[in-house]
């Protein structure tokens, strides 16, 4: 049975009070997802929105009007006042404040009956809604802002065509509120706002656009304050960092073996007043860099030991610091200028534009008992011995006391190091909540009242004990450890991973590291929103990576590829299609005749490439990438590669390599005979190749693969 106008009408009504209420609810969520969130005004928002919710479900009463009104308006004014006065900015508060104003003017409308004022009212609701939405894109090219996103634009396409639809449809209104929703307009808003979606996507990543403009204003308003990392760190600044979850590294590791409890070193202070760590001397200028590339320790000086290469994607920081595992030994980055710190850490002269990435090659450290002694010995110049135990004037003479005390019986400073580390961290507690208040000297109400904190002031305590018995010391702050994500193949680093740990000068050995912070007891455990956590992390990595720093140079590269691909493909494959002398039978049957048999062969193929293709390519890339690299000089990359022809050659003379054993074992464990002796000096040549990146023994290693084949 067809509906009357009436009926029509009261089901659009319905339809487009519906979709307003989703449509301000979208636009509150992505101020949350965004980061504009007032908790007072997002609570009143949320309210609002609920009660507006069951007022279209049916539910009584109805909040007066006037009440209403009256909330909004004061609420209106207590946030401007408030925004005057916030750091944060007047955007800060007027996001929140317009998605509240558009709930209130909801709430406060009457939807017992069908009004004629329905759609210039969800005009004005919209139009607030749209303000608002507008003002976020200021500051919003993540991830989730598009999430919301495809979920705002539909329903804004079916509130406008609803009110558009109403407008025409007044003079025919129901007097009560329909229960069912008009179909043939769900499906018109839907395909209208996947229209627009799809329209904005191939616009965005089709047409060349100034990507670069709304990544710099991303970093410009998302900059993260790093403590700590600027030559300058008053205590319990770290404590304060480690409250954020705001990612502010990812790392890629490329180590044959897992490495885990890394810590990434990004500043060494040395100067102590009793409140604050600084670095008062300047930082000269590293010598220009060749192809961006830094040696930062000289070949003849490196010392043998684990080595690793990685690469790290910075966040945009408010800070100049690089962060490096181990000791750097060289560091590859290009377009920016590196100073070389105080401490001998390099840092940049100036502060990055936006997300920064460079690769670096680090030597481990070992435990100190269970390494050798360096040779030659390391040495400490006499200025820099008399800057590393240096105390502050007010030292409290009790800390001279508890370090002879904790320290006594040991004969060596490494013992004396460890006793010092062992009570700090079985003897004192673990803490995130700062003091109460600032106190005169915060490292005595540390030792001596407190007894506990978080980790620089256990690193502060440790490094002036050390100093009262005659072994110089630093701070080293940089992050520990991070979470690594197999989505992405990245070692993800928080801001809550920062960190600060103890350097110590011990004779004959150098800077040892010592780490007297114990284990926080209330660390969280692993969990299923950790792992969500890891896939939002890979999801917005994907969007930075493919969307925010997809330059306009790629654009338009992307842009060309495609104008000539649909070019040549249109060129001539339909033109017997559009002649209009034949009937569409003929036209039809004249183009099978032409390409038909092409058709029928690309089918065969096409099917024959599904079945087949996949296997075949990757041995075909394999063999290409071994052939190349056997009559090319090899990179660092193809070394693994020729390492795994070569496993694959001695497999067919009867040598497996098991899974546990290292390169160099495997090497030993063949019999003495000529090709035990190619097969070591092709692994000696491949570990210096692959994680020494010695250019010498890039041709070396392609001759050698070609005499073990021939015997």
């Amino acid at each position: 049975m067809k509906r009357s106008g009436a009926t029509a009408a009261a089901s659009i009504e319905r339809f487009f009070r519906i979709s307003l209420l989703a449509l301000v609810a979208s636009g509150a969520l992505s101020a949350a997802v965004c980061g504009w969130w007032d908790a007072p005004t997002m609570a009143l928002t949320v309210v609002a929105l609920v009660w507006r919710g069951a007022r279209l479900a049916g539910a009584r009463p109805s909040p007066p009007a006037i009440a209403v009104g009256a909330i909004a308006l004061a609420w209106c004014g207590f946030s401007l006042i408030e925004a005057w006065n916030s750091p944060h900015g007047f955007l800060a508060a007027a996001i929140p404040l317009l998605y509240f104003l558009a709930a209130a003017m909801l709430l406060a409308e009457k939807t017992d009956l069908a009004g004629r004022g329905a759609a210039p009212h969800g005009f004005r609701v919209a139009f607030l809604c749209f303000g608002a939405l507008l003002a976020e894109a200021l500051d919003s090219t993540g991830p989730g802002f598009f999430l919301v996103l495809a979920c705002f634009v539909p329903c804004a396409v079916a509130a406008l065509t609803a009110a558009e639809i109403l407008r025409s449809l007044e003079g025919a209104a129901a007097q009560a509120p329909a229960r069912r929703l008009a179909p043939r307009l769900v499906f018109l808003a839907g395909s209208a706002a996947a229209s627009i979606l799809l329209l904005a996507a191939g616009l965005f990543f089709l047409l060349p656009r100034t990507a670069d403009a709304a990544a710099q204003r991303w970093q410009a308003f998302h900059r993260l304050r790093l403590e700590g990392f600027s030559n300058r760190l008053t205590l319990r600044e770290i404590g304060e960092l480690k409250t954020s979850s705001r990612p502010v590294m990812h790392v890629t590791i490329f180590s044959p073996r897992p490495v885990a409890g890394l810590k990434w070193r990004g500043d060494l202070l040395t100067a102590f007043d009793g409140r604050q760590w600084t670095n008062p001397e300047p930082a000269p200028p590293l010598p220009p860099a060749a192809a961006g590339h830094f040696a930062l320790v000289p070949s003849a000086e490196r010392q043998p030991g684990a080595h690793i290469s990685y690469d790290v994607e910075l966040e945009p920081a408010d800070s100049t610091a690089l962060f490096f595992a181990g000791t750097p030994e060289s560091l590859d980055l290009r377009d920016l200028a590196v100073l070389r710190g105080s401490s001998g850490l390099p840092r940049l002269a100036h502060r990055p534009p936006g997300v920064f990435r460079y690769s670096a090659y680090s030597r481990l450290e070992e435990r100190p008992e269970q390494s050798r002694a360096a040779y030659p010995a390391p040495s400490l110049d006499s200025d820099d011995a008399a800057r590393d135990l240096q105390l502050p004037s007010s030292l409290d003479p009790r800390i001279r006391e508890l370090a002879r005390l904790w320290a006594d019986g040991a004969s060596s400073e490494l013992g004396r190091a460890r006793a010092i580390e062992t009570r700090l961290r079985t003897g004192y507690g673990y803490t995130l909540e700062l003091p109460p208040a600032r106190t005169v000297d915060p490292l005595a109400n540390f030792l001596f009242v407190r007894r506990r904190g978080h980790c620089e002031y256990f690193a502060s305590a440790m490094t002036v004990m050390l100093r009262t018995l005659g072994v110089p010391a630093r701070l080293a702050t940089g992050f520990e450890s991070g979470v690594y994500n197999p989505l992405t193949g990245q070692w993800l680093i928080r801001a809550a991973d920062a960190h600060a740990w103890v350097e110590a000068w011990l004779a004959g050995r150098g800077w040892t590291t010592f780490d007297p912070t114990p284990p926080d007891p209330n660390r969280a455990a692993p969990s299923a929103l950790a792992g969500f956590a890891l896939y939002l992390d890979a999801a917005r990595t994907l969007w930075s990576h493919w969307v925010v720093n997809f330059d306009p140079s790629r654009q338009g590269a992307l842009a060309d590829r495609f104008d000539e691909a649909a070019r040549l493909a249109g060129i001539r494959w339909f033109d017997s299609l559009w002649d209009t002398g034949n009937t569409w039978e003929q036209r039809v049957a004249g183009w099978l005749r032409r390409f038909g048999v092409a058709l029928a062969a690309a089918t065969l193929f096409a099917v024959g490439l599904r079945m087949f293709g996949p296997r075949s390519i990757r041995a075909l890339r394999l063999r290409l990438r071994v052939e190349r690299a056997r009559r090319s000089p090899a990179t660092a990359a193809d070394a693994t590669l020729l390492y795994q022809r070569m496993l694959a050659i001695l497999e067919r003379r009867g040598y497996h390599k098991p899974p546990w054993f290292t390169s160099a074992e495997f090497a030993a464990s063949i019999p003495a005979s000529p090709l035990a002796a190619l097969v070591a000096e092709f692994t000696a040549t491949y570990n210096a190749l692959r994680f020494g990146r010695r250019t010498p023994d890039r041709p070396r290693i392609s001759t050698l693969l070609e005499e073990l084949g021939q015997r």
